[in-house]
């Protein structure tokens, strides 16, 4: 199976109201579930793939090239980095999927917090919107917003820190 034809498979799969397919083709094993509703507290709202499949056989090929050696003046990627700045004190709130950061429910509504806003356990944050789900990303802690580390309508990934509550 090329990508294509699983974009197009996953894309139908979104849109229809399938909770479980597996299809297994010669070498080829795809079962994919989906997990409960997208404002489930703690819910996935993506589905989740799990599979395998067997290597095609090696073509013949010419021998590899051998890897070009570090030049003793080449920098590490680590210092070409830029640093980051220390976050601040508190707890950070980070995004349990992969999506698009929005701070209010509509383009012309207000944010759901500002920094020094005192947010209850529970209460929305923001949404993460991914593959057209909305998912409200909600406070685990009571506290302070310290800190808003995204800006609106930018792209998360999983694990990033969203927020600072002190």
């Amino acid at each position: 199976m090329n990508p294509d034809d699983l974009k197009k498979m996953l894309d139908a799969l979104t849109h229809a109201d399938v909770r479980e397919f597996t299809l297994k083709t010669g070498s080829f094993d795809l079962a994919l579930k989906r997990g409960p509703q997208a404002f489930a507290p703690a819910a996935p709202s993506a589905p989740q793939m799990t599979g395998s499949f067997a290597p095609a056989p090696a073509a013949p090929s010419a021998p590899a090239a051998p890897a070009p050696e570090a030049t003793p003046a080449a920098k590490p990627a680590e210092e070409a980095a830029p640093v980051a700045p220390a976050a601040s004190a508190g707890t950070p709130v980070k995004a349990p999927i992969v999506g698009t950061f929005y701070s209010a429910s509509s383009p012309d509504a207000a944010p759901y917090v500002k920094v020094g806003d005192r947010v209850e356990a529970g209460q929305v944050l923001c949404i993460i919107e991914a593959m057209k789900l909305m998912n409200e990303i909600e406070a685990e802690q009571s506290g302070v917003i310290r800190e808003i580390l995204v800006k609106n309508a930018e792209p998360v990934e999983y694990g990033q820190t969203l927020f600072m509550i002190e």
